[in-house]
């Protein structure tokens, strides 16, 4: 097993149910953010779940399953469209065992489960008039640097890079143990550091 990843008990806030969210996050609209268990919100993240339909009621605006990692300064929107002339903002739902490198820009509809985005990327739906959003498969994998365009489906099982992004190789059937143990050891390995 790899070292600890140490960090100050001080900075991150521990839920019942083992979320790890750090202090320097922000996370807008937190009555509208469900996070499914043992995800790790790093800092300099933003997380909008203030940004929601309109109209009367409670909207969950963004979900997020468990072993989830969110990259040190990732920021997380909710997708959205002009339909009929109404602007509004539609639900944006994560998987289990995903991992969001750092500082990545997510607007996707939704990503799968056992997926890996990796850090200074770009996940962007855009102005969508034709109501199509980005999204993401299970076991799916986005390199470092990638540029996602809007309306893209990145299948499952595939490798995608580049700017824009582009399918570039099949994964292995293995990808679904491979993340998913990869992301319960990191969540085990991030330690408080008692001071």
């Amino acid at each position: 097993m790899d070292a600890p990843v140490y960090y100050s008990k001080a900075e991150f806030i521990e839920t019942d149910t083992g979320n790890k969210v750090s202090r320097r996050a922000t996370i807008a609209g937190p009555q509208n953010i469900i996070l499914g268990g043992k995800t790790i919100i790093s800092s300099g993240a933003i997380i909008r779940g203030d940004l929601r339909r309109t109209g009367p009621g409670h909207a969950v605006v963004i979900s997020l399953g468990r072993y989830c990692l969110v990259g040190e300064g990732c920021v997380m929107r909710p997708p959205y469209k002009t339909y009929r002339g109404n602007f509004n903002y539609y639900p944006m739902k994560i998987g289990d065992y995903v991992h969001i490198g750092a500082n990545t820009v997510v607007e996707a509809a939704t990503i799968g489960n056992h997926v890996v985005i990796g850090k200074n990327c770009v996940i962007f739906t855009g102005h969508v008039l034709q109501g199509k959003f980005t999204i993401i498969k299970d076991c799916a994998q986005v390199a470092d640097n990638t540029v996602i365009p809007p309306n893209t489906v990145i299948p499952a099982l595939a490798l995608f890079a580049g700017s824009p992004g582009r399918f570039v190789e099949d994964l292995p059937e293995s990808t679904q143990e491979m993340v998913e143990s990869q992301t319960k050891q990191y969540y085990s390995r991030f330690q408080p550091l008692e001071r």
